[in-house]
């Protein structure tokens, strides 16, 4: 992340010891206000994620384009810090591109998304309050899936009188390190790390409902330039569960009810476990989508934290537009 940081004015620091002890203070409360701000954001892009439909396959060379608008507001569960009053309130317009192509005769598609965060966050401790604005690109996500069972690969032709019944699906997302991250400061969209995230994906219709359930484990490399470029953090694996039941009104109108629930998380500085940043969280909400024109469509979803342990407890509300195509990459 990049952009305005704040000075900081304490008064009844006269002295050089008064001083140290105020910066040594709100160093702390700038680590642990960074850490539940950075976990907030990083749920944004990674365990709170809400996609039904996610192993539905496509006819074979299937692309879309989809640009997305998601506004996130809320608070910040800094669960036992000396922090109060955590908050943020950003936007984060997306852009990805879809394929979908034939891997050893099964449906296969990859994803790349790439996300620029825009926003205000601020907290209170000692009686001290701080705020930051940021504005940059965030780490950027490929994801790849393919299908196991119930989804070969097909042409259009084929595709129009295919029937889904039982699908099995396998999928690996990756986030790497691409957003702007300066380890002077404690705020950061980029998370200086690469994440994974393999998962296993079951989807099964029945008449006009579509039942979706996805669980899968993310792992974190260690951010060796954490703040102030001297530390190194390290997050342990969040596992993820999320589920999904929706409803065809008709060809290309659907909407669902989503739900996900993830746990694990707990970050450490330089071997220091922290406890109290273990994630138990929760999320619900529901996606409407519908056709808007021959080869474009909107989507527009809403979730809200249901359980919220530690990190950010937010409203989110997004509006994606797609405009898809069938052909080969030229």
């Amino acid at each position: 992340m990049t952009g305005y940081q704040a000075h900081l004015v304490l008064p009844g620091f006269a002295h050089c010891g008064g001083l140290r002890l105020a910066r040594m203070r709100m160093r702390a409360f700038m680590l642990a206000l960074s850490a539940a701000i950075a976990v907030g954001w990083a749920q944004s892009l990674s365990a709170q994620d809400l996609a039904p439909r996610s192993y539905v396959i496509a006819p074979l060379h299937s692309n879309a384009i989809t640009v997305t608008w998601s506004f996130n507001d809320g608070s910040i569960n800094t669960n036992g810090t000396p922090i109060s009053g955590a908050t943020g309130k950003y936007s984060v317009p997306i852009f990805n591109y879809y394929h979908s192509f034939s891997l050893f005769g099964r449906s296969a598609n990859i994803l790349a998304t790439l996300p620029y965060g825009v926003g205000n966050f601020e907290g209170t401790a000692m009686g001290v309050e701080r705020q930051a604005y940021r504005s940059g690109l965030a780490d950027s996500i490929f994801r790849f899936s393919v299908n196991l069972k119930g989804g070969p690969a097909m042409p259009m032709q084929k595709f129009m009188k295919w029937k889904q019944k039982v699908l099995l699906g396998a999928s690996v997302k990756v986030v790497a390190p691409t957003g702007q991250y300066d380890p002077r400061k404690v705020l950061n969209w980029g998370a200086n790390r690469w994440a994974f995230k393999p998962e296993f994906g079951y989807s099964q219709r029945r008449g006009h409902w579509v039942i979706d359930a996805y669980t899968g484990v993310w792992f974190y490399t260690k951010n060796r330039s954490y703040f102030p470029d001297t530390n190194s953090q390290s997050q342990s694996p969040i596992g993820a569960f999320e589920g999904h039941l929706s409803y065809d009104f008709k060809p290309f109108l659907w909407a669902s009810l989503d739900a996900n629930f993830w746990l694990g998380g707990k970050t450490s500085i330089n071997g220091v476990e922290n406890p109290l940043t273990k994630q138990r969280n929760s999320r619900i909400g529901g996606t409407v989508s519908f056709p808007i024109a021959k080869h474009q469509s909107l989507k527009i979803s809403y979730s809200n934290g249901t359980i919220v342990r530690f990190g950010g407890n937010y409203h989110n509300l997004s509006v994606a537009w797609q405009y898809s195509w069938l052909g080969r990459p030229k």
